[in-house]
């Protein structure tokens, strides 16, 4: 392994693909690359690459963020929604000849465009866009008046049981489905009612599908949802069918098959997801992943090849993305056409599948899955790599009491097993709870980078996680805590065995559900030397009250309410234990994180320090939930460097003081000047 170390500043020269797209002569595969640009902002932009794995071309200005390109069946254009020539972040629709020329902007509306669609004779493009009753009565969701500037809420006043989500409020606003003529841009309302609307997807050329949540007393408070079809020639529409699940993505067939996912309603957050097809002729539901014990990835939405009978989906399938092929009529077993690394796109021709995935080596690159095996279309980082020494993570199997527990160990430059216990041990815990960690994935440059700064890191996929059937990930039910902390230090002590790990420092992180189960862990255990619990729930019940629609968490994992089961919910939350807590815990949060709002965190915080716990409390402005993966790269980087530099400060291998005796921005490089060598804290993390 040679090259330079990663450091956590190198954020800024790592390019990710997104949201392949194949032609639909199969010749190309259009994706949106993202590079940051600053401290605060990226670069997103439409390229494309020949499916034989020539050189990329960039395919938009870089102006603005462009999203969702997408053909047009003729592949004559190209579609992308952008923010190039705005003053806010509402994505507009624009559509590219492909044989050259300029790119034209079609919609200006109130509420950005999203979920865009070809109809299947070119001359329509479906779309979704949030706004409120007042922005329909006047007009503004076809068209902005030029005067008009919206106004802040004033008080803001809440009239829904999930009135906030990612990094806003909703306000009003509603998702609604829309088609805009290319003839002549004129944009009709396809939905127009006080209910969320998702994934618009077109069958025939006069017949729009789209999930309407609307089911119950309280559409917010359930999870039932309809499929309804528009026939947009008669202005008409009927609901088809019904369906639950935490998501509603559909794709469909000019012969009436829609293809949606569905989950089973009762304690939806431990069932698992699956493929449902329904057939409008025959009026029956296929199910095409029942012979498979296995969850569908979320990442990448189902498609239907162009034949209109196969279906292409993704699995977490043992710490990889398998892909899969399977017939709509659910006969037959699914066929999985590869397995490896982490995969967040996907798209289908006639005779290949295009995917954007990342492996242990690289940070993604798109990649095409056909008769000839799997091709690397793109190597978007290669320069970059070339510089840096990029470690490869070893596959680690440990059995804990509980069974079985896979996972990863990915040492630092230069490592050797005789090191004698010269390298500190970081353990990272994801999220979800039902999720799946990979040994590539959003976590490769963190990775990376707390081992290029000296220590061992270790993740796996402890019980709970998805992956490895129904029964694995439903063994945390009712309990989130000690199922899971039991694998957790079962993978712990098994690499601080090994004889280069310092047994004595150990420390743990991780997000969301991994801030959970960090703060449980230090309240039940001494083990770790010291722990960073990043965007975490620390109550269950003001998480229950606070959070967007992820409150079904503790109605389906636990089994309980505040209301029914109060000295339970607490029981289980971390926040309960902190007065047991002697480990020095660092605790990150972002100020519109709505899916783990702060006030829990406040709570924990608060906490130990009342029992004088080393503790701190970060908070990021402006930033949500994603902020590991896709807040202001600035924010990144100085997330990761703060969490080194937490460790560094209980390390005796480290010549650095705690976090809480140096100036805040020691050892920081976030908004420093990059060309100032002398500028960066290095010797002490």
């Amino acid at each position: 392994m040679t090259g330079r170390p990663i450091e956590a500043a190198d954020f800024h020269d790592v390019a990710v693909p997104e949201d392949p797209r194949l032609s639909p002569d199969g010749d190309r595969v259009a994706f949106v690359k993202r590079v940051p640009t600053d401290e605060e902002s990226y670069e997103r932009t439409v390229h494309v690459v020949p499916s034989d794995g020539g050189a990329t071309r960039r395919f938009t200005l870089a102006e603005g963020e462009d999203a969702e390109p997408r053909w047009s069946p003729s592949g004559d254009r190209l579609a992308f929604t952008s923010t190039r020539g705005a003053d806010d972040d509402r994505q507009q629709l624009w559509v590219l000849p492909t044989d050259g020329g300029e790119a034209r902007q079609v919609t200006d509306v109130v509420g950005g465009v999203s979920s865009i669609e070809w109809s299947p004779d070119g001359t329509q493009i479906a779309f979704l866009q949030r706004v409120t009753p007042e922005d329909r009565e006047n007009d503004r969701d076809r068209a902005v008046p030029q005067e008009y500037e919206p106004e802040e809420p004033d008080p803001r006043v809440i009239d829904r049981t999930v009135y906030r989500t990612a990094e806003r409020y909703f306000d009003g606003a509603r998702p609604q489905a829309y088609v805009v003529s290319l003839a002549d841009d004129e944009v009709e309302r396809v939905t127009d009612c006080d209910h969320d609307h998702a994934s618009p997807t077109f069958g025939d050329a006069e017949t729009l599908y789209v999930a309407a949540h609307r089911v119950g007393e309280d559409p917010d408070d359930d999870v039932r949802y309809d499929i309804v079809a528009h026939d947009l020639a008669a202005g008409d529409s009927e609901q088809v069918h019904r369906s639950s699940g935490w998501a509603a993505a559909l794709t469909a067939t000019e012969d009436g098959r829609v293809a949606h996912l569905h989950s089973e309603r009762e304690r939806v957050s431990m069932q698992p997801v699956e493929l449902h097809v329904y057939d409008r002729t025959s009026e029956t539901v296929h199910d095409v992943t029942a012979p498979l014990d296995r969850t569908l990835g979320l990442d990448a939405a189902p498609v239907w090849g162009p034949d209109g009978e196969t279906l292409y989906f993704t699995t977490p399938d043992e710490g990889a993305t398998a892909v899969w092929e399977a017939t709509g009529d659910g006969s037959g077993e699914p066929e999985r056409l590869f397995r490896g690394g982490s995969v967040d796109g996907l798209d289908a021709g006639e005779d290949a599948v295009a995917v954007t995935r990342s492996e242990a080596d690289h940070p993604g690159d798109v990649f095409l899955v056909g008769d000839d095996g799997d091709r690397r279309l793109t190597h978007l980082n290669a320069d970059y790599l070339e510089e840096v020494a990029v470690g490869e993570p070893e596959p680690l199997t440990v059995e804990s009491e509980q069974g079985r527990v896979e996972g990863w160990v990915l040492t630092p430059p230069g490592f050797e097993d005789g090191d004698d216990g010269e390298h500190p041990l970081v353990v990272e815990v994801h999220g979800g709870p039902h999720a799946m960690w990979t040994a590539s994935g959003t976590m490769w440059h963190e990775f990376q980078t707390l081992a290029a700064r000296g220590y061992v890191v270790a993740w796996a996929n402890p019980r709970g996680s998805t992956g490895y059937g129904e029964a694995f990930m439903q063994a945390i039910e009712r309990d989130w805590g000690e199922v899971t902390l039991t694998d957790v230090l079962a993978v712990a002590e098994a690499v601080a065995d090994r004889e280069s790990v310092d047994a004595d420092e150990v420390f743990l992180t991780g997000g969301s559900f991994g801030g959970y189960l960090t703060s449980w862990a230090v309240g039940h255990t001494d083990r770790f030397r010291a722990a960073v619990a990043q965007r975490g729930v620390y109550d269950l019940t003001g998480f229950y009250g606070s959070t967007d629609g992820a409150y079904k968490l503790v109605e389906g994992d636990f089994d309980a309410t505040p209301w029914d089961d109060p000295e339970f919910l607490w029981d289980h939350s971390p926040v309960a234990h902190a007065d047991a807590v002697d480990t020095p815990t660092l605790l990150l949060h972002s100020d519109r994180d709505y899916r783990t709002p702060a006030n829990t965190a406040e709570l924990f915080h608060r906490g130990l320090r009342k029992h004088g716990v080393d503790t701190r409390l970060v908070r990021y402005p402006r930033e949500g939930h994603e902020l590991s993966r896709s807040g202001e790269p600035g924010h990144v980087v100085d997330r990761i460097e703060r969490i080194a530099r937490w460790f560094d400060g209980y390390s005796d291998h480290r010549d650095a003081a705690r976090a809480l005796d140096r100036p805040d921005e020691a050892g920081l490089s976030a908004g420093e000047d990059p060309d100032d060598e002398g500028s960066a804290d290095e010797s002490d993390g």
